[in-house]
């Protein structure tokens, strides 16, 4: 992917051309899935058997 777009840098705010990076270990903590609310929704992200990584609503 080359045509990045602006991400506001989580500390400043203001827009940056580098997307931000998490370390999927960091994220998952041990366990297999996790949840992310967005825009009032909440998803549920999990490392599948193989090893993917599958997000649903």
């Amino acid at each position: 992917m080359t045509d990045a777009k602006p991400v506001p840098d989580p500390d400043t705010g203001k827009p940056t051309d580098v997307p931000v990076v998490f370390d999927a270990a960091q994220l998952f903590r041990g366990k297999r899935e996790i949840y992310i609310d967005f825009d009032g929704l909440r998803y549920r992200l999990r490392i599948t058997r193989r090893g993917k990584l599958l997000l649903q609503k």
